[in-house]
């Protein structure tokens, strides 16, 4: 089983996942750091961090998405799905915080919407453990080269869109 969408033979959206989490998480901090009775531009770094990371989540379950699309029928799928729905879950949390914090005049998070950020990332962080599942379920078997000495021998297009495989139909 392999990615429609990948980036050199490797999927891409275990690579876009990343980015939301890291993202996430410094807002988080970032609020932490207000709370703490930092700058009061902090809060404002914090929630504007938060909406780029649901940005960059909506990019990531696009590609989730597309790659859920062949998965086969089975234990792989359902830690698939389950994977995408925590990721969604996390998200739906800080979409929450940023609406809250929307209408205020600092855009700073309160004690509560900071636990909810810790909530949120706790969400998240079972979503880091099952996609590195599902790595290790797409790449079994799959063997490369390592080091620098690989890079010699990349050639062609580096961003691939491929075309499901057909399934013979009994």
């Amino acid at each position: 089983m392999q990615s429609r969408l990948r980036v050199h033979g490797h999927p891409i959206q275990p690579m876009l996942v990343t980015f939301p989490f890291g993202l996430f998480v410094c807002a988080t901090l970032f609020d932490l750091f207000d709370l703490a009775g930092g700058p009061a531009f902090l809060g404002e770094v914090g929630y504007w961090t938060s909406v780029a990371a649901l940005v960059a989540a909506a990019m990531t379950g696009v590609a989730g998405m597309v790659d859920l699309w062949d998965v086969p029928a089975g234990r792989t799928r359902r830690a698939a799905i389950s994977f995408n729905v925590v990721n969604v879950a996390m998200a739906a949390i800080f979409v929450v915080t940023c609406l809250v914090r929307a209408d205020a005049p600092r855009r700073g998070a309160s004690v509560a919407l900071f636990v909810t950020e810790l909530v949120a990332l706790g969400v998240g962080a079972l979503g880091v453990a099952l996609g590195a599942h599902l790595v290790r379920v797409f790449d079994r078997g799959r063997v490369e080269a390592g080091g620098l000495e690989s890079l010699g021998a990349v050639t062609g297009s580096t961003v691939e869109l491929t075309r499901p495989a057909t399934r013979p139909v009994n």
